[in-house]
């Protein structure tokens, strides 16, 4: 067939694909992966010619493929999902007086909810946007937005509003901008070690709690060889499932206690029955003062955004080859989506407070994938998990968990902020960035860290010279001093009473 006929044999849907710059379509420039040399060049050539187009459908085998790699972020996307909204749901379950069968009902409904705008956004309509997870750092924040009198619906809808003010205003992807390399790799240090320590800390209490700790050790320990021997052999994106069965198995042949309880079925779909006085949460509909006294603690919770965005967007760029940015995680669609999936999710009853999807996003980075099509996998297993029931038993079994989160998502973030520090004048800012978290928090150390390098006091003095004076200090300090307030106000800044008690009264 020569061009012309070539040309003319071209669908609609074919000649709507091509770009407005005149470049090929992504089906034409897509080659079979016999044609390459090995997987990783197959893969990289994948994420270099796609097209993604965002408010536009994105459609699977148009404007992308689905592989044998994306099943593996969505799998360890679909246990920490569950994993991380039982946490919530349990921490607003235990001051409300609300027992398992809550906790168990609302996390499959969640999954229910996730999965459609999972679809949505980051699978069709925003490709780089990466799906809307769970705000983990925001768990030991709410039993004091309980004890303060805070309302689930009113807290989740001010995330939502402020997260669509940011979002529109494209304050993420601003802020993203005025953090160096320096404060992103201490940010990731942090996040990677006290995360893992903490998994560590959980699988020896557990076996503790069944006197069996030997069974930690050895989970562990053979856990670190398959790392060590898939890093070798490059396969290291087969780590989370690899890493849950050999964790699972070993438990169980150790004599581990463990059995499925949780049955086929689905969730009462009716936002009525949650949110009634004497249904689901029990509370009614929230009132004018439900609203201000969750006020201060959704500002921090949209604050806390952005270095968790900001660290999911560079470990992408740190393990994508050149030539891929448009394929990259765009901040401000993230925030977007996630404060639409935030709002609907809350009127609808659901009990998730959402953030970057960290433990979909870390695999599917490693694994060289873009988000689309791990995306549509992602809903699609958070379906299944929901109305059968029983993976839910698996995914927070402690040795599946634990070593799922250590090789999926926190030993990856060790080595990206291992990598950022490596070069030139950032190891300065690094450690401030560890030693202001550990003070406070992630938010409070970031914050103040991106405030002392864009000023030139620590870091490199050339990269803040070149800084104008708004992105030098107006916006870091501005931003020090909301994030250090609204702490303040809610009491989390150590040794400070919370300044909130002395509004209200």
């Amino acid at each position: 067939m020569n061009m012309r006929q070539h040309e003319a044999s071209k669908t609609p849907a074919d000649q709507e694909s091509e770009t407005l710059s005149g470049q090929k379509s992504y089906q034409a420039l897509h080659k079979p992966s016999s044609e390459f040399s090995s997987r990783d060049e197959y893969l990289e050539h994948e994420l270099q010619i796609m097209q993604p187009k965002r408010w536009r459908p994105n459609l699977p085998f148009r404007d992308y493929r689905f592989e044998l790699e994306d099943s593996i972020p969505a799998m360890a996307g679909t246990i920490g999902k569950v994993v991380m909204v039982g946490a919530i749901a349990a921490t607003f379950a235990a001051p409300l007086g609300l027992g398992e069968g809550f906790i168990l009902e609302n996390v499959r409904y969640e999954l229910l909810i996730v999965s459609i705008f999972i679809l949505l956004f980051s699978g069709f309509f925003l490709p780089t946007a990466n799906l809307a997870g769970t705000h983990g750092p925001l768990i030991p924040l709410i039993p004091i937005v309980v004890a303060a009198g805070g309302h689930p619906m009113a807290f989740g809808l001010l995330i939502g509003a402020f997260g669509l003010l940011l979002a529109l205003s494209k304050g993420g992807s601003l802020l993203a901008g005025l953090t160096s390399r320096g404060v992103c790799g201490g940010l990731l240090l942090y996040l990677g070690f006290i995360g893992t320590i903490s998994q560590v800390k959980k699988l020896f209490a557990w076996a503790e709690g069944i006197d069996m700790t030997h069974i930690a050790f050895i989970v562990i320990l053979s856990t670190i060889v398959l790392y060590a021997l898939l890093e070798h052999y490059k396969k290291r994106w087969l780590a989370v499932p690899l890493s849950c069965l050999l964790g699972g198995l070993l438990a169980f042949s150790l004599g581990a206690p463990f059995e499925f309880k949780t049955a086929p079925g689905l969730p009462n779909m009716n936002p009525m029955y949650w949110w009634g006085e004497n249904t689901g949460w029990m509370l009614g509909l929230p009132t004018l003062e439900s609203f201000v006294v969750v006020l201060p603690f959704a500002v921090l919770a949209v604050a806390m955004w952005s270095p968790d965005f900001l660290g999911h967007q560079v470990f992408q760029k740190i393990s994508y080859p050149e030539r891929t940015e448009k394929v990259q995680m765009n901040i401000d669609d993230t925030m977007f989506s996630a404060s639409i999936r935030q709002t609907f999710g809350s009127l609808l009853g659901g009990s998730n407070f959402t953030s970057s999807w960290g433990t979909y996003i870390v695999p599917a980075a490693i694994a060289k994938r873009p988000i689309p099509a791990g995306a549509v996998l992602t809903a699609l297993f958070c379906i299944i998990a929901s109305i059968w029931g029983y993976p839910m038993d698996l995914a927070i079994w402690q040795p599946v968990l634990c070593v799922a989160l250590i090789v999926g998502v926190f030993i990856p973030l060790l080595e990206a902020g291992m990598e950022m520090t490596r070069e030139g004048k950032t190891t300065q800012s690094a450690a401030i960035v560890v030693f202001s978290s550990t003070l406070v928090n992630p938010a409070f150390g970031w914050s103040l860290t991106m405030l002392l390098d864009n000023l030139g006091l620590i870091g490199c003095k050339e990269r803040s010279a070149e800084l104008s004076q708004m992105s030098r200090w107006i916006i870091p300090l501005v931003m020090f001093i909301i994030l250090t307030g609204v702490m303040a106000l809610v009491g989390m800044l150590p040794g400070i009473p919370a300044l909130m008690a002395d509004f209200r009264h």
